[in-house]
């Protein structure tokens, strides 16, 4: 009996191995529709997520938007795709975490590995340029430093990034319903692994643009990170145009943000020109 058993459990496992093998290797073989998975629906978010794009020699890296927690792409970067989209770059939108951003940070992460993935596959570019917003900002960070991503990556640039936690009284009582809140809250598991030892990866650039009046992710000063200044820029929106009054979620369609990204994204190896200034008189 127990003969016939194990004969029986060896031959069902084998079976099941033969076939996983071939839906992994399935898998492996097409990244790029891994990646369609995750894309934030096309019909929704004009200018992103076109499989087709080829990137040019002027803008030779894709775009990655990733949005911030409850707000899909569709919604986070309706002004901020198409933009780009018009500026010839080819823009990808990935809707990760459930998709609405609430799932843990750190399968979050594993669900942009996937993308950025199948990006560099359907376009044949060497890496990305990452654009986030209030966790989008952050959660690229973890992709860099323990998924391998730094060798996929040029730059990130975290609009409102929840770097190093907020204090936002809800964020760590969430948990149970909304993992990466508690994820983004200061001192927690995430945070403290992430921010252990250093804040950035060698060979990518990071630009931050902070809001003084971010009333979600607050201090707004937990945002910025600590690097060499030929790799990181830290920038404070106040600090170029002193009474702008753009908050939290409004960064993402601010124009002077907007000013901030395209510039960030136009410079070759590295991060926003410390002494780039922008025209403080654009609304959107």
């Amino acid at each position: 009996m127990r003969s016939s058993l194990r004969r029986f459990t060896v031959a069902t496992l084998t079976a099941i191995g033969l076939v996983a093998a071939p839906l992994a290797a399935s898998a492996q073989a097409d990244p790029v529709a891994a990646a369609k998975k995750y894309a934030s629906p096309g019909a929704d978010l004009v200018g992103a997520n076109n499989w087709s794009c080829r990137p040019t020699a002027t803008h030779p890296e894709p775009v990655v938007l990733v949005h911030g927690t409850f707000v899909p792409g569709a919604i986070n970067f309706a002004l901020l795709a198409p933009r780009l989209k018009s500026l010839g770059y080819c823009v990808f939108s990935i809707d990760y975490g459930g998709p609405i951003g609430t799932g843990p940070m750190a399968e979050s992460a594993k669900q942009l590995k996937v993308f950025v993935d199948g990006v560099l596959a359907a376009t044949g570019a060497a890496k990305v340029s990452i654009v986030g917003h209030s966790q989008g900002g952050a959660l690229p960070r973890w992709y860099l430093r323990f998924l391998g991503g730094t060798a996929k990556t040029s730059r990130l640039i975290g609009m409102a990034p929840t770097n190093h936690g907020t204090e936002f009284p809800l964020a760590g009582q969430v948990g149970f319903v909304c993992p990466a809140c508690a994820d983004q809250a200061v001192g927690s598991k995430f945070n403290r692994t992430l921010d252990a030892g250093h804040d950035v990866e060698p060979g990518v650039a990071y630009t931050v643009i902070q809001t003084k009046f971010d009333q979600v992710n607050f201090p707004y000063t937990n945002q910025a990170l600590a690097g060499p200044a030929d790799q990181v820029t830290n920038r404070i929106i106040q600090d170029d145009c002193a009474w702008r009054p753009v908050e939290h979620a409004l960064q993402a369609v601010d124009g002077v943000t907007r000013q901030y990204v395209e510039k960030a994204l136009a410079v070759p190896n590295g991060p926003l020109p410390k002494d780039f200034k922008p025209n403080c008189g654009v609304l959107l």
